[in-house]
């Protein structure tokens, strides 16, 4: 292979694993704050993605518009989810390993209800449209545009969340609960507020990271479930907490499917996933980027 094929084939997956991060990031925010496995993640990224594909092709609205709409409409959905369901969940609980498996069986429940809500209202086809398809060189590369702007903003909105944990008064509260929930609320967290807008922020990157996967492939009612799974293997590679480790076991495990399936077969992506993802419990079970202290 010449360097620019390798340029190409590295990219491909740093393009995909940036989206993965972002994913992983609003599962692992909702499990490392609330300890909610929220297996029904996807199915608001595929609620994000048909609601762009609506407002492109019927109203003729712009993708790069649908973003910061996306992201309020699953927020908002997250904060009324978080409202009906796992505030009462949290109340009516004895302990948190408890609430953990109650709030599992919610999310079963969420995952059915949207998928088939979805596929009551659009049907089971598959849906698309075209958006900045044209190529663009760099070097002796070539890439879609439409690749490179969602690798941007995937990363833009990776790098705001972080920075946002990291240096605000907001996020360091947040990184407190997620150490040491019983500590923070000594010192006075307010969980009953935290708790539901930063489940409505995990939904709402999940909106975000629908909407820029519209750009690229074409989406139906069942497509959520896989990105779930690869966001937990995101999660698991990164460690579950890490926000860092989100970012870069989603960017790792995009490459690692993009050299795999170039040297297997596209339909082994699945199984090359899960092999990553058996490895990494058994030899590292709490992450690839874990440090002791």
């Amino acid at each position: 292979m010449s360097f620019g094929a390798w340029l190409e084939l590295i990219a491909s997956g740093v393009f995909i694993g940036s989206i993965y991060a972002l994913i992983a990031l609003g599962l692992n925010l909702q499990y490392g704050l609330m300890r909610i496995l929220n297996i029904a993640h996807g199915e608001f990224l595929m609620l994000g993605a048909f609601v762009t594909w609506v407002a492109v092709t019927t109203l003729g609205w712009s993708p790069l518009l649908m973003i910061p709409l996306s992201f309020a409409l699953m927020m908002v959905l997250g904060l009324v989810i978080h409202r009906l369901w796992f505030r009462p969940l949290t109340e009516t609980s004895p302990n948190v390993d408890i609430f953990e498996a109650r709030a599992l069986m919610v999310c079963f429940g969420l995952m059915f209800l949207v998928q088939n809500f979805a596929s009551w209202v659009w049907g089971g086809d598959l849906r698309g449209y075209d958006y900045l398809s044209h190529p663009v060189h760099i070097g002796e590369a070539q890439f879609a545009a439409n690749k490179l702007l969602v690798f941007a903003l995937s990363l833009l909105f990776c790098g705001v969340l972080i920075v946002l944990l990291r240096l605000t008064l907001l996020g360091k509260g947040v990184r407190a609960l997620m150490q040491s929930p019983t500590g923070a609320q000594l010192v006075g967290m307010d969980t009953r507020r935290l708790h539901p807008l930063m489940f409505g922020i995990g939904l709402g990157l999940s909106g975000v990271a629908g909407c820029l996967l519209s750009m690229l492939y074409t989406i139906e009612p069942a497509m959520g479930a896989s990105y779930t799974i690869t966001a937990l293997i995101v999660i698991t590679l990164g460690g579950f907490g890490s926000m860092g480790g989100a970012l870069a076991g989603g960017l790792l495990l995009g490459v690692i499917e993009a050299i795999g399936m170039h040297y297997t077969d596209p339909s082994l992506k699945t199984l090359l996933s899960y092999a990553v993802f058996i490895a990494v419990l058994l030899l590292r079970p709490n992450g690839l980027f874990h440090r002791k202290r």
